[in-house]
């Protein structure tokens, strides 16, 4: 199963290599990275995703708590959770492609950054599965080159968790 952790950590140098270094000794994988400036000056969020069980995670956190300049771990996997993702593509689409690359743009609110006479290059932002999905659409297009920032995430302050709303907003039929 892949597990969403959101650290904070005091912004000194060497920080990330020690976390790193702590995966690679335990022979994990990092599925997903973001770093960047958290709310407060000094302190940076590190988001990552893994892949383990609930067990080993478990045991990956209290080792991450050993580590210097870590300041708060928190597995939001099962918490509802805002989770964002910007991916930027290059994509061949020459003017016969390229009015059904722009439809497929208007429905995932995608925008088109930079154009040529042979390709464009498309930025979107969204969740996860929205950035799968998008990807897969352009895939018969040719994609050329794609770059994908990983996932971010903030837990949500009204706790309501939209993914289960979704849920049943299929089951129902609204």
């Amino acid at each position: 199963m892949k597990h969403t952790l959101s650290v904070l950590v005091e912004d000194e140098s060497g920080v990330l290599s020690r976390i790193s270094g702590l995966f690679a000794r335990r022979s994990f994988n990092i599925d997903s990275l973001a770093v960047g400036p958290a709310e407060k000056p000094g302190i940076s969020r590190i988001t990552m995703v893994v892949s383990g069980d609930n067990r080993t995670i478990e045991q990956l956190i209290k080792q991450l708590y050993k580590l210097i300049n870590i300041l708060k771990v928190q597995n939001v996997t099962n918490i509802p959770c805002v989770e964002r993702e910007l991916m930027i593509l290059k994509l061949k689409a020459d003017s016969s492609k390229r009015t059904e690359v722009l439809q497929v743009l208007e429905i995932f609110r995608a925008k088109v950054v930079d154009l040529s006479d042979k390709y464009m290059i498309i930025e979107v932002t969204g969740d996860p599965g929205k950035i799968v999905a998008i990807k897969n659409l352009l895939d018969p297009f040719g994609i050329v080159e794609i770059a994908r920032t990983g996932k971010i995430a903030l837990t949500r302050a009204s706790r309501v968790n939209t993914e289960l709303l979704r849920n049943e907003a299929i089951f129902t039929g609204y």
